[in-house]
């Protein structure tokens, strides 16, 4: 593993309890390269900066991203603990909460659901993916921090 400054290291431990030893370590790997890819961030493009495009153990990068058993609610209680303590130490947070709708047609999509757009001028129904953002905005200074 390559050498990283103190911040990302304490950053990036928080997130340890998530993954299973061996899944950690791919996962490390995998951030980092995230972090140095320029343009499109597939797993072959993290792998390819990080010097391990001839990896005889390629295919378990992948794995870590679709058949790894990870806890995601525990990773956004993480996540959640970090942005308040980075951003937020000693005010109030205000949370913004935005429902998107993503048009989406086909027969393999999962979680597609039937939604109506309300500014469509028919009564129509489409096939959509149904997204929640939530933005974490400093009371103090009234701007938003990340969304």
């Amino acid at each position: 593993m390559h050498p990283l400054p103190e911040g990302i290291i304490t950053i990036l431990t928080a997130f340890a309890p998530l993954f299973s030893d061996r899944v950690w370590q791919h996962a490390q790997v995998l951030l980092l390269g995230a972090i140095l890819t320029p343009g499109k961030r597939t797993v072959s493009s993290v792998l390819c900066v990080m010097g391990l495009s001839k990896a005889k153990r390629f295919a378990n990068y992948h794995r870590v991203l679709n058949r790894a058993v990870w806890r995601t609610r525990q990773g956004s209680h993480i996540l959640l603990g970090l942005l308040l303590r980075a951003f937020c130490p000693t005010g109030w947070v205000v949370l913004g909460v935005d429902e998107t709708i993503e048009r989406r047609s086909g027969k393999k999509i999962a979680q597609i659901g039937c939604y109506r757009d309300g500014a469509r001028s028919t009564k129509e129904s489409r096939g959509a993916l149904f997204w929640l953002e939530v933005g974490l905005y400093d009371a103090a200074c009234q701007s938003a921090l990340v969304s």
